[in-house]
């Protein structure tokens, strides 16, 4: 049984928190939380589990296996450096930190320390794109051409970090697996209309090898809902809305063999996959390489992957 404490039970936390106790190979022997109401809500919750307002007690508690922190984005960076120099292992939310030079010190860390770095870059979980990674890898959709996501919503409008930090990072980490590689040309502005200094909006254009193209799309000011995946290949596409849950298989290419190229369209078909929440599949994730010493999917260097996008992205809207 591996037992776990998590930092954090505010907003996001308590799903993590529900995933772990839930799951048959983990225990979760503390929460903390400087938050009151937030530590009243878990001990009504789950009045088994021992809550603290600080977490400085649980790094050197020598039953405890692994730590995981759901505190904000600002904290990632010191709990995951103190509790990796204590010997634990750890899942950490995403970002992995605020910055490359941050993300890099935790990755040499975990490896100098042989212990297990985590990130929740929860999507790279969610079924549907664990299909379109299939379609990708088996050849159907042919070599890649342009990729789109689009996540769009009315709020949550923060103070703390602005709209690329908060929501761009499940789709870099999205972008970057099924491409199979990082940018090597980005271009990227952001509209500020709500809050000084602090975007709302962030278009980014990211180019990759063989002249793979993606266009990035953030913003927590728009009306209507929307998260939307757009892959375009030579033989075929396909497009997944996370808001209707439909994966569409588009068996339509243009043939570049013709003068001029000319498209060929037919009708789109949906694809069925699992419904498995894809928390549920993360947090087993992270168990199963706690088990195995294997790193997981979304392991320190691909959080550190994404953080150097993320951070790339940063310095040309505030360029611009």
């Amino acid at each position: 049984m591996i037992k776990i404490a998590q930092i954090g039970c505010g907003y996001w936390g308590p799903n993590l928190l529900r995933n772990f106790q839930q799951n048959p190979n983990s225990e979760v022997i503390a929460v903390a939380d400087p938050s009151q109401e937030s530590r009243e809500k878990i001990h009504s919750l789950y009045p088994e589990i021992p809550v603290q307002e600080t977490p400085d007690s649980l790094f050197a508690n020598p039953e405890l296996d692994a730590v995981v922190i759901a505190a904000p984005a600002k904290y990632h960076y010191p709990l995951a450096k103190t509790a990796l120099e204590s010997g634990k292992d750890v899942l950490v939310e995403k970002p992995l930190a605020l910055n490359v030079e941050q993300g890099r010190e935790l990755l040499e860390l975990s490896v100098q320390n042989e212990r297990i770095l985590m990130v929740g870059h929860l999507l790279e979980f969610h079924p549907a794109i664990e299909k379109i990674r299939e379609l990708i890898t088996e050849g159907k959709l042919g070599t890649l051409h342009h990729l789109r996501s689009t996540r769009l919503n009315l709020g949550k409008i923060r103070n703390e970090e602005n709209v690329l930090w908060s929501f761009a990072p499940h789709d870099i980490a999205i972008l970057h697996r099924l491409v199979g590689s990082t940018p090597t040309k980005i271009q990227a502005q952001a509209q500020t209309h709500l809050q000084e200094g602090i975007p709302d909006t962030v278009h980014a254009e990211l180019t990759f090898a063989d002249n793979v193209q993606a266009h990035l799309h953030v913003s927590w000011y728009e009306p209507v809902k929307e998260q939307k995946l757009t892959i375009i290949g030579s033989k075929a596409m396909c497009t997944y809305d996370d808001v209707s849950k439909e994966l569409l298989f588009h068996p339509q290419y243009v043939d570049t063999d013709s003068t001029p190229p000319l498209p060929i369209k037919d009708q789109h078909h949906e694809i069925a996959f699992e419904p498995k929440e894809p928390l549920a599949q993360e947090c087993a994730a992270f168990l199963t390489a706690i088990q195995t010493r294997i790193p997981p999917l979304t392991d320190g260097q691909s959080g550190l992957q994404v953080l150097q996008t993320l951070e790339t992205i940063q310095a040309l809207i505030e360029q611009d």
